[in-house]
């Protein structure tokens, strides 16, 4: 049985523990609430321009108008996943989760005969680089997400698929839904073709000067604002599932402290039973 010394450090070792955990939680619940504002912010405005965007290139289409961004290509050999995760760990299984669902895309598209791979986050680097995957662009420490990260990021995608380096890009990342709750989803970035709308009204528009400089504009925007709407996903969903995971942490070392507290009394009460037994076979000896 450990010694009292070792149970009290142990203790001690547990309540700084305790500290470190607790003001983690702090900290990421206090990032969560500007993260939440910011995606709640974001989606309404990603959501209309993306509805925005199909229904200008569907009434365009009959005219003959596109964009290279929005040609679907009937054969897919080269497929670009943008991945996205978080820099650092501590944050429950909300890395682990979007990998393996990576994985389940990989072994979906096993027809396909290429697989590059874009990764955003230090956790998507160090998954890649442990698997040898082909990567194309890395982004780490990107910190407070900004519009300009986003940009940074969709202008090479962009570029490749106008070139015909790729032939489909697919976004992989983890959608916010609560503190305790993150989706691990995966959206086609380009093309960034219109769904069909055979059965709905489409709404007319009269395009000035015309719609090729239209789409040249929309449609890049379109693009970048996905990818942000993806960052912004992603840094909330890393917030709230650290601030789960520092709270069950805490919790945890309660149960530790109260259960090592309970053996070190009892040990305390086993060696003062000891030396009295001790001391009372002593006296009756003499």
């Amino acid at each position: 049985m450990a010694s009292l010394q070792d149970i009290r450090r142990r203790i001690t070792s547990v309540e700084k523990t305790q500290k470190i955990t607790r003001a983690m939680r702090m900290v990421a619940a206090a990032k969560l609430r500007r993260a939440q504002a910011a995606i709640q912010a974001a989606r309404p405005y990603a959501d209309r321009m993306r509805s925005t965007l199909e229904e200008v290139a569907a009434s365009l289409g009959e005219s003959g108008a596109e964009h290279p961004l929005l040609i679907t290509r009937e054969e897919l050999r080269r497929v670009e996943i943008v991945l996205v995760t978080s820099d650092r760990g501590l944050c429950g299984a909300f890395n682990a989760n979007v990998a393996r669902h990576l994985q389940a895309i990989r072994a979906e598209r096993g027809s396909v005969t290429e697989l590059s791979y874009t990764l955003v986050g230090r956790k998507a680097l160090e998954f890649a680089r442990r698997r040898q995957l082909p990567i194309s662009d890395s982004y780490v420490g990107i910190g407070n997400v900004a519009y300009a990260h986003a940009a940074q990021i969709a202008q090479p995608l962009m570029r490749r698929y106008a070139e015909g380096e790729v032939d489909e890009v697919v976004l992989v990342y983890n959608e916010f839904v609560s503190a305790l709750t993150q989706i691990p989803r995966d959206v086609r970035l380009l093309p960034f073709a219109p769904e069909a709308t055979a059965d709905e009204e489409r709404t007319p528009y009269e395009i000035e000067p015309d719609a090729e400089k239209l789409l040249g504009v929309l449609v890049p925007k379109a693009v970048e604002i996905e990818v942000y709407r993806a960052l912004l996903e992603n840094q909330a969903g890393e917030h709230g599932a650290r601030m789960t995971a520092m709270e069950s942490a805490t919790r945890n070392t309660e149960d530790m402290i109260g259960s090592l507290t309970l053996t070190y009394n009892r040990v305390r009460q086993a060696a003062i039973t000891k030396e009295l037994v001790e001391i009372v076979s002593g006296a009756e000896a003499l």
